[in-house]
């Protein structure tokens, strides 16, 4: 570097310790002068060019470790490839923990600590990871070696994993990912359309994306079923909400909108096809305003469509 006048040895032993050092190019000999304060302006750009070597390989040669354990970091590594959800360092007075959190919904999945060692009859301090699970399956998991009740989370539906190797790294994997599938469950909704104010019919012929009045509880990746009230009585559409909390300002005699959802088109039904006739059936007596409804009414309206 520095136009062939210098080059730079870098150098990582079997335990991991890096080194490294300046070679003058015409003396053959080490660039000491790069360790001596307050050098001259010509010490001071050879030192920073130097320096921006380090810091390229810095950025381009290692994966930046957040955790003391070597299973901690493959647990992080793992979450962020698998989930691209990154490690939130939320409290100055624990910076030692840390969440992850799915960006859909907002909501924790796994929470990883370093924690003393006389909380889990350790001599040292040990690196933990806090999973949701099912209240059902609690009592057996409690039975493995190195999991324990949940440290500062709801013991009814949360566990406690030690990170130091006692329990197998895959077995953590498949606890981590059905964490994540407990709180990123897509809530099923019916929301009502009414033809006499909304061109509803032909809302999706020359897009498959609508915005649509939001209700507070709809997330991005739930599903809403568009019920379009009498004449029609029947759902016309499933859509899977892509986008939501749109500020919109909108009144009339008749409606007031202040946010909207974004919404895209995943099935046309025929008029008919679902039935309020159908939804009562099933125990939906009337939809005047968006309807969560269960994975099993889902299963039905499915079948139907």
């Amino acid at each position: 570097f520095f136009d062939n006048n210098f080059k730079c040895i870098i150098k990582i032993d079997i335990k991991g310790n890096l080194s490294g050092k300046v070679i003058d190019l015409d003396t053959n000999l080490e660039y000491t002068n790069i360790r001596v304060e307050n050098a001259g302006s010509y010490v001071n750009k050879v030192k920073e060019l130097y320096k921006e070597i380090l810091i390229d390989i810095r950025n381009n040669c290692f994966n930046e470790n957040y955790f003391v354990s070597s299973q901690a970091n493959k647990i992080c590594d793992f979450i962020i490839n698998t989930y691209k959800d990154s490690p939130e360092f939320l409290w100055d007075k624990f910076p030692n923990f840390c969440i992850f959190r799915n960006s859909r919904n907002n909501k924790w999945y796994a929470l990883i600590a370093n924690v003393k060692g006389n909380t889990f009859n350790k001599e040292k301090n040990v690196e933990i990871i806090n999973v949701k699970v099912k209240e059902k399956d609690l009592s057996d998991l409690l039975k493995i070696d190195g999991i324990n009740p949940a440290y500062h989370m709801n013991k009814k539906n949360w566990i406690t994993i030690l990170l130091d190797g006692t329990v197998n790294l895959n077995k953590i994997k498949e606890l981590i990912n059905n964490s994540y599938d407990l709180i990123n469950e897509k809530n099923i909704w019916i929301i009502p359309a009414n033809s006499k104010y909304y061109d509803i019919k032909n809302c999706f012929n020359d897009t498959d994306t609508i915005i649509w009045k939001q209700s507070t509880k709809i997330e991005v990746g739930d599903i809403v079923y568009m019920y379009v009230a009498s004449p029609i009585s029947s759902i016309l559409y499933k859509c899977g909400v892509i986008e939501t909390n749109i500020p919109y300002d909108y009144r009339d005699v008749n409606l007031s909108i202040k946010k909207v959802m974004k919404i895209k088109l995943l099935k046309k039904y025929k008029e008919g096809c679902i039935s309020f006739k159908n939804l009562n059936d099933v125990g939906i007596k009337m939809i005047r305003g968006p309807i969560k409804i269960t994975k099993e009414i889902d299963k039905i309206i499915n079948k139907k469509g």
